[in-house]
């Protein structure tokens, strides 16, 4: 059992290494291959039988279709092994067409699909049944729309017959002649592109008119691309001034409410200033006006021989002229007498 184990290829558990190649000689799995029905690969085989599916095809382009049909023939029975036939450039320019990639380029997409276990190069463009009994396979599977090649309506219709067909189902809005159409629609598109990205016109098979009427139309390209900059930019810079514009109007605003209440609460009605003024002119008229004698102070009494102002100290009383000399001398020694007084 261990030999056999070591002999028969297994289904890749990793996924650091490529697929393997198939040997040009035969399967090396030399384990007991039964024939098997579709109802028992479901049920499962032992892990040293695994169920030998094929699939084959060009595979240019190789594209999420091609990967979406692996995965499919991958997950058609719990214990499967995929191999994946690969036609050769001569099979391949002789009954369908021209190929993008060459062969080699083809077989190495193939490697690093995730899904596939082994690749057989140069695969047979019918299928034979030597070639099944060749390799061990036990199912072969494809989309079940009949492929008309090489003078027969359907390549696989032996393979149907004898119930060893396994269908898979396509991938709509995608295939490698969708990507060629794509190509050849836009054609000026993607001359235009090699060009600028540093491609020969030889290497285009451009002419020489071609080639300056596409790098002509690159600089117009590259013209209008700097025209789109700058309006963006403008556009930009024309936000931003209205922005700026729209913060400043708004201070300004914030600006012109605070001054107002400022000077209506300084110089209104009731502001600060008339507060002010009023106090300052009731100062004024304080400080200008004359003093009152406090009502405490003490009357005044005055002399019986003065009257209420006093008299100037150079009036003279009018008196009666004396009658005789000695009358004259009295009275000036009473007038003597009241400036002592006062002094």
């Amino acid at each position: 059992m261990e030999e056999l184990e070591h002999t028969c290829p297994l289904p890749r558990t990793t996924l650091i290494e490529p697929a393997i190649f198939t040997p040009e000689t035969s399967c090396e799995c030399r384990a007991p291959h039964e024939k098997l029905t579709v109802e028992q690969a479901r049920l499962g085989t032992p892990v040293d039988r695994p169920v030998r599916i094929y699939a084959d095809g060009i595979f240019d382009l190789f594209h999420s279709g091609h990967a979406r049909a692996l995965m499919q023939a991958k997950n058609l029975f719990p214990n499967a092994y995929l191999i994946v036939g690969v036609c050769s450039d001569e099979l391949t320019h002789k009954y369908k067409g021209f190929t993008v990639m060459t062969e080699d380029e083809r077989y190495e997409a193939l490697r690093h699909c995730r899904y596939v276990d082994e690749v057989l190069r140069d695969a047979p463009w019918t299928l034979t049944q030597e070639f099944l009994e060749k390799h061990k396979i036990d199912f072969v599977a494809h989309d079940d729309i009949p492929y008309s090649s090489a003078g027969s309506e359907d390549v696989y219709k032996h393979i149907k017959e004898a119930g060893m067909f396994v269908p898979t189902k396509r991938t709509e809005g995608i295939s490698t002649s969708d990507l060629i159409t794509r190509i050849v629609r836009d054609y000026d598109v993607y001359a235009r592109r090699n060009l600028q990205r540093g491609y020969t016109a030889k290497e285009l098979n451009v002419s020489y008119i071609n080639e300056k009427k596409y790098r002509l139309q690159n600089q117009v390209d590259r013209m209008k691309e700097k025209v789109r900059t700058v309006e963006e930019k403008s556009k930009h810079f024309v936000y931003r001034v209205e922005e700026k514009s729209h913060d400043l109007i708004q201070k300004w605003e914030e600006k012109s409410r605070e001054f107002i209440g400022n000077f209506l609460e300084l110089f209104g009605p009731d502001g600060t200033w008339k507060q002010m003024f009023q106090e300052r002119s009731g100062r004024m008229i304080q400080a200008f006006s004359p003093r009152c004698s406090p009502s405490s102070s003490p009357p005044r009494d005055f002399s019986p021989s003065r009257s209420p102002s006093p008299p100037s100290r150079w009036a003279m009383p009018r008196t009666s002229p004396p009658s005789s000399p000695k009358g004259a001398s009295a009275s000036i020694s009473s007038m003597s007498e009241g400036d002592e007084d006062e002094k």
